[in-house]
């Protein structure tokens, strides 16, 4: 079975081959944004994979989507499929991202007192 490692979460989960990356997030409970139900067309599940021989091809559609950015290691979490093992990285939700930076702010300021 294909083992996927998600990061910076640094969840391990066990798939069979030809589940998404999107399906593996959802069965290891690491919250991946998404819009379109995995039809490729709202392009929020963008992860980053360095070493994508765990994974098919692009397809032509996610080609088409990605453009330029396939070829630095982005895929789309609904559209690639796991054939072996992949280490994934998975952006920080915005909103999630501005809650740290607010209180690292906070934290901050209240050092100064």
């Amino acid at each position: 079975m294909p083992h996927i490692r998600f990061e910076p979460d640094g969840v391990d989960v066990d798939v069979r081959p030809g589940t998404s990356l999107m399906e593996a997030a959802r069965k290891g409970k690491v919250q991946i944004r998404s819009r379109c139900a995995g039809m490729a067309g709202c392009l929020m599940c963008k992860v980053t994979v360095e070493d994508q021989s765990g994974l098919t091809p692009p397809n032509p559609a996610e080609r088409q989507k990605l453009g330029p950015l396939a070829a630095s290691g982005v895929r789309l979490a609904c559209q690639a499929r796991v054939h072996g093992d992949a280490v994934v990285q998975v952006p920080e939700d915005p909103l999630k991202a501005a809650i740290r930076a607010q209180l690292a702010k906070q934290k901050e300021e209240d050092s100064l007192w």
